[in-house]
């Protein structure tokens, strides 16, 4: 029996990437796994995925992308974080596609004369990698004349597309445009576009081009609090509690002795700290869930352990009692996020440290 565990719902990321894939009916559906899958398992979560509609993968780097294929995965993968010093023979034999965010990763590839696909990060706006646009032109030009370099597209990411209503969503959008507009006319074909991610893929149908780059949704969770069509989220963070022991009025718990009784009750200690992902901060702001009902975290968070009040403990929790940081039987880890002031992007991807994955569900693997 593993003492924390993230318990990963395969049949969810089936269900979600379904989902998807119907919202986004012709287009091509681009499944993000980078940061191993969001926490959740990239090789894993991707045969989930490649067998219910994703037509593609996107991930950060080229190691990434490499784990991915090792994996199995014979679908077309992006990688888009690279340095045009790195060795790309590997990733370039297992024909991972490269993003292009400057002019010297455009060289790069012009002077290593090794065929690739690639596609064109630009700029819209977001003013992280990707080309600018005075350099537009010039890079395009230079994939033009490299007849060793195939194309496929260019892609940009919108900075606001979890605000639906932003202005800088429309302008990013034509900016892309532009960007289409000229590549094309300087002899490029570029089949395969795309700009949105989750928050657009939801919410902007007229800005799907070809193609949609998914990350959170596919996951089970929305990027905006009023939209969700359906999505079911596919982790739970799960500690085995450890030990159970009464507490008296005016007596003290954890580091610092920052949270006292005020009247007798029971602790529970889980094994999830700091070094697994909980971070200090999350003092007063974290409940658990216990046997489906929520208590509160007391004391100061060490590097393995937690403390939660159990009041009187009129449910009877014990050692060995599951116990729910975050997902089924506990807060979602959107609530969490809202409670501790972050994301459910951040939330999903902290459990790390001594935290051992489990799957349900899905294929037979």
């Amino acid at each position: 029996m593993e003492l924390l565990t993230t318990r990963i719902d395969l049949d969810a990321i089936a269900h979600n990437t379904r989902l998807l894939k119907d919202l986004v009916g012709d287009v091509r559906l681009m499944a993000v796994v980078k940061a191993d899958g969001y926490g959740h398992g990239a090789g894993r979560v991707a045969q989930v995925m490649a067998e219910n509609g994703a037509d593609c993968f996107g991930v950060a780097t080229l190691q990434e992308a490499v784990d991915l294929r090792n994996e199995g995965i014979a679908k077309p993968i992006l990688a888009w974080i690279w340095s045009p010093e790195q060795d790309l023979t590997e990733a370039l034999s297992l024909n991972i596609q490269l993003g292009i965010p400057s002019v010297a990763h455009a060289q790069a590839l012009v002077d290593a004369a090794v065929p690739a696909r690639v596609s064109v990060k630009v700029d819209t706006g977001l003013h992280r990698s990707g080309v600018d646009e005075a350099d537009w032109a010039r890079v395009f030009t230079l994939l033009h004349e490299a007849e060793h370099l195939t194309v496929t597209g260019v892609f940009s990411h919108l900075a606001c597309a979890d605000e639906p209503d932003n202005p800088t969503n429309d302008a990013q959008a034509a900016a892309l445009g532009r960007a289409i507009d000229l590549a094309r006319s300087l002899g490029l074909d570029i089949p395969v576009n795309h700009l949105c991610n989750s928050p657009g893929t939801l919410t902007r149908p007229d800005l799907h081009h070809e193609q949609v780059r998914v990350g959170l949704a596919l996951y089970g969770l929305s990027p905006l609090p009023d939209v969700d069509p359906g999505l079911r989220p596919a982790m739970s963070w799960i500690g085995r509690i450890t030990v159970v022991k009464p507490i008296e009025p005016g007596e003290s718990t954890s580091y610092n002795h920052t949270w006292t009784a005020e009247e007798p009750g029971w602790l529970a200690v889980v094994p999830a700290g700091y070094a697994d992902g909980v971070p200090r901060s999350w003092q007063g702001d974290l409940q658990v869930g216990i046997g489906g009902k929520l208590y509160p975290q007391v004391g100061r968070v060490c590097m393995d352990q937690i403390v939660v009040s159990l009041g009187a403990n009129e449910f009877g929790v014990q050692p060995g009692d599951e116990a729910v940081i975050f997902g089924e039987g506990g807060l979602s880890a959107t609530e969490l996020a809202a409670a501790t002031g972050t994301i459910n992007y951040e939330i999903i991807c902290r459990p790390t440290g001594r935290t051992v994955r489990e799957y349900e569900g899905g294929i037979d693997l």
